[in-house]
């Protein structure tokens, strides 16, 4: 077999990507690459898709006159990004996502910052109602590309066990 595929036939090969729910580790920690650097396109691109009017993140000259100094990023982007790099790793093979909390903005984002995260895994727990799943517990935090914290968060997936997800059959 080859990592990351399964063999479904002679010399035959299924790539597959994510973990089941028993593959997941109290403690465990996954840093999430390749990192992501936020462009202005993204930026703007986001605040008209999601109607989010704020000029300080489309005006680079209302942004030059605020205590920022330059555009900043969206914070859902942030948000959004720092999940989407924590899928493969986490919900790859989730059912659903059952939310956030704890979610802080600890340090601005800006056009050109390179984002980094990693997710530990904070607690497991198998469904009462679904015993093909599991519920996984996770912390996510997001680096710039100096090292600063800039958003964390807790998400809770909840996750197929092994051989009972529609990317087993």
């Amino acid at each position: 077999m080859r990592k990351g595929a399964i063999e479904i036939g002679a010399q035959r090969y299924r790539e597959t990507a994510g973990r089941h729910y028993e593959d997941f580790v109290v403690g465990d920690v996954y840093e999430h690459r390749p990192g992501r650097t936020i462009s202005e396109a993204d930026n703007s691109w986001f605040a008209l898709l999601t109607m989010n009017t704020h000029p300080i993140h489309f005006d680079a000259e209302y942004a030059a006159r605020t205590e920022f100094g330059q555009l900043l990023v969206c914070s859902p982007l942030t948000l959004a990004i720092l999940v989407g790099m924590s899928v493969s790793d986490v919900s790859q093979k989730a059912v659903a996502n059952l939310g956030w909390k704890e979610i802080a903005m600890t340090a601005p984002v800006f056009v050109g910052d390179t984002l980094y995260a990693e997710s530990q895994v904070l607690e497991l727990r198998e469904s009462g109602s679904r015993p093909q799943q599991g519920l996984v517990t996770v912390k996510t935090i997001g680096r710039n590309q100096h090292g600063t914290v800039v958003c964390e968060f807790i998400r809770t997936a909840l996750v197929w066990k092994r051989g009972h997800g529609p990317a087993d059959a």
